[in-house]
């Protein structure tokens, strides 16, 4: 009877987890950074670090396979209490911008939805952008307190539609050229591998965070691990299907960007409407209009909603749902009569509102808006990678404590120089990330606007954890010495 809950096969792993990590907007807000010299830094991401990531997730799922915490879990048996609560918290922060860039993503595809094309919203003031997408993120932070059970159910829905969405794309465009040999690439010289070439200066090092951010993520499917038939060895398996899979979509679907998008000429709207566009044209190509585009328009917006609702509510559970006393305020733990944790849903609000209102000081427009937030989400989101990378240094330096069944690298020692290079190269790449992806231009407001919040959110998000377990502290010390006087 046991063997019937555990009916997820090595293939199942691999594809839930390649949904998790992997869209579109991966390939196309990297072709809007570097162009088809992508191509090749995709290669380099996969072997030196994606692939090493991902067989990392596999042998720490499986050595903590009746773990249910993720990656706090996996730090707080291979440290203290103390690091597994900032692993946590790190998991919870990093998902403020996040949320604050989801309100202006809903607008964007209901604007193509509506208009079939992207002039909605980039006409409008940044102001009024800024204040519409406040009132969606409020209208949902109210809503995700009520429960959204349905919601979440149809976002899981145009989210898998979504990820055929994203591989339909690359069939779609890889395809063309064979149906059609008069077909002409918007890029010259496809067949020639300079094309290829990134220039190594520093600009392109400033763009490394976008990739990191774009694989990254894979820790989120170890709460299957229990579910595995046989998780020691088909949950490695998993993994490396993940990073094939990656790999093919990531390296084609940059390829089919460059056959619609000239490499040497990108549009300085692509972050925000890449998608919508390239959908568009292959609509065109294929003698059904924009049929393509506004299906991928409803779908990404209902998807983008359902994100929303999730996301403000899914990590807040995951921080506060068996937090330690010693660490959290307890008003901060504070639960309503339906077990709404009221405080945290209010702490979240404040964090998100000042995020979504920010750009209103130093944004001329709304391309520079979404380049501004996807760049800050690749700076901040990377930072709970590292936890990952942390916790196998330290299971690699308590290997004789641990039984893992599934061992990346069987020496120690190697083990150990493999996750701090991971680690490290996580951190170089969320610190040049830090640099704005615009003109070099120290008398431009929007440069030096771009450069402090990109400095100080991640600081400022980061201490506010540090403070949390010192008004712990405070607010326990008076419970404890009242209860000695009596």
């Amino acid at each position: 009877m046991s063997t019937n809950t555990k009916q997820l096969r090595w293939t199942n792993i691999g594809i839930i987890a390649f949904s998790m990590v992997w869209g579109l907007g991966n390939v196309v807000n990297n072709y809007a950074q570097q162009g088809l010299s992508v191509v090749t830094s995709w290669v380099i991401i996969l072997v030196l670090y994606f692939i090493p990531y991902a067989l990392i997730v596999g042998q720490l799922g499986s050595t903590f396979k009746n773990s249910n915490g993720g990656v706090s879990s996996w730090v707080e048996n291979t440290t203290t209490k103390k690091l597994a609560f900032f692993a946590a918290w790190t998991y919870w922060v990093v998902h403020i911008p996040y949320l604050a860039q989801k309100p202006q993503g809903i607008l964007i595809a209901l604007g193509w939805a509506v208009k079939g094309d992207g002039t909605l919203v980039s006409s409008l003031p940044i102001t009024t952008v800024a204040l519409l997408s406040l009132a969606i993120f409020l209208v949902f932070l109210y809503l995700s307190t009520k429960g959204l059970s349905t919601l979440k159910i149809i976002g899981g829905l145009a989210g898998t539609a979504m990820f055929v969405m994203s591989i339909l794309f690359i069939l779609l465009a890889i395809g063309a050229p064979a149906i059609n040999s008069g077909v002409t690439f918007a890029t010259p010289h496809m067949d020639k591998l300079s094309s290829y070439i990134p220039k190594f200066d520093f600009t392109y090092f400033t763009t490394i965070s976008m990739l990191v951010f774009a694989v990254g993520g894979a820790e989120k499917i170890s709460p299957y691990v229990n579910q595995t038939k046989n998780p020691a060895k088909e949950f490695p398996k998993g993994m490396i299907l993940l990073a094939a899979m990656v790999g093919i979509s990531a390296i084609l679907g940059s390829i089919a960007m460059g056959m619609l998008f000239a490499s040497n000429n990108i549009p300085e709207d692509l972050m925000a409407n890449g998608a919508y566009t390239a959908f568009q044209k292959l609509g065109q190509y294929y003698g059904i209009g924009n049929s393509l585009m506004i299906i991928y328009a409803l779908t990404n917006t209902i998807g983008q909603i359902s994100a929303l609702a999730f996301s403000i509510d899914a990590p807040l559970q995951i921080l506060l749902a068996d937090a330690d006393p010693a660490y959290i305020p307890q008003w901060l733990r504070q639960r309503t009569d339906k077990g709404i944790l009221k405080n945290g849903y209010l702490l979240t609000g404040i964090l998100v509102s000042t995020l979504i209102l920010l750009p209103v000081l130093g944004i001329g427009n709304m391309n520079e808006l979404v380049k501004w937030m996807t760049n800050l989400n690749s700076v901040v989101m990377p930072l709970r990678y590292l936890w990952v990378f942390f916790a196998f240094m330290m299971l690699n330096k308590a290997r004789n404590q641990f039984d893992s069944e599934y061992k990346f690298v069987k020496n120690p020692k190697i083990g150990f120089a493999v996750g701090l290079w991971c680690f490290l190269f996580t951190a170089f790449a969320c610190l040049l990330g830090i640099v704005p992806k615009m003109e070099f231009d120290l008398s431009s407001k929007a440069w030096w606007f771009q450069m402090i919040s990109n400095i100080l959110t991640p600081i400022v998000l980061i201490l506010l954890g540090a403070l949390l377990p010192v008004i712990a502290k405070r607010n326990n010390h008076p419970k404890q010495s009242s209860e000695t006087t009596i």
